[in-house]
């Protein structure tokens, strides 16, 4: 996926781009709402910073969203409500405010990406549950998960590490990539609570995924069956 920055802060911008690269985003980066306007190639989503050097990031809001219905998520360190209403109203599909991880930023994007691309069956209707082969299920929105229709208690900390997983079965995810992701961009602190939260998931979901440990990288999550579902 293809994602235009429209941030002047550069630490912050490095570590965004950083951050999405590492799950495979695209990043062109910009630093002024005018090479946000005059910037040609294609983009699939527009993070953008409302406090840019040259104008206000509310009318490059407008802007863009007057060219066309490009996902648009507002990034700025305005916490004033007033800004959000107006950010939404002029076009913004979502706004986070600073400080924020990049994880939370990543989980924006693929939120409005589902609402401007929803993956429906035939001709129309909701967006349901994600599907993992024939017996789970995780329905983001209401952030519950199912097994054979039943659904399965689950601590915060034991979703979020569950639905990471699982938003690409059989990739290899880093500690570091799982510990960012779950708990923490900043997390500096020992792993070994991964480990409890990895020993819980395959207690309460055995014989419906595996979570294999690769010594010395991390994890990596399969299916049972070997059917994936399709997440994104």
């Amino acid at each position: 996926m293809h994602v235009l920055l429209v941030e002047d802060d550069e630490p912050v911008a490095e570590s965004l781009r950083r951050g999405l690269k590492r799950y495979g985003f695209e990043v062109d980066w910009v630093t002024t709402g005018a090479a946000a306007l005059a910037h040609t190639d294609p983009y699939e989503v527009v993070l953008l910073d409302l406090g840019l050097p040259d104008t206000d990031g509310l009318d490059v809001c407008k802007a863009l969203r007057e060219r066309g219905d490009v996902p648009i998520i507002v990034i700025s360190a305005r916490s004033d409500e007033t800004d959000r209403v107006v950010g939404l109203e002029l076009g913004a599909d979502d706004y986070v405010s600073k400080p924020f991880g990049v994880r939370e930023v990543i989980a924006r994007i693929r939120a409005v990406m589902r609402r401007a691309q929803p993956r429906t069956p035939g001709e129309g209707g909701p967006v349901g549950p994600d599907r993992y082969g024939a017996r789970l299920t995780i329905d983001r929105k209401a952030a519950r998960v199912h097994v054979d229709g039943e659904e399965v208690a689950l601590a915060p900390k034991e979703y979020d590490l569950l639905a990471f997983l699982t938003e690409e079965p059989g990739a290899l995810m880093s500690r570091e990539q799982i510990m960012e992701a779950v708990w923490d961009a900043n997390w500096f602190g020992p792993t070994k609570t991964l480990d409890v939260h990895v020993a819980a998931l395959r207690r309460k979901f055995a014989g419906v995924i595996t979570i294999e440990a690769v010594r010395g990288v991390g994890f990596r999550l399969e299916i049972v069956g070997g059917a994936g579902g399709d997440p994104s």
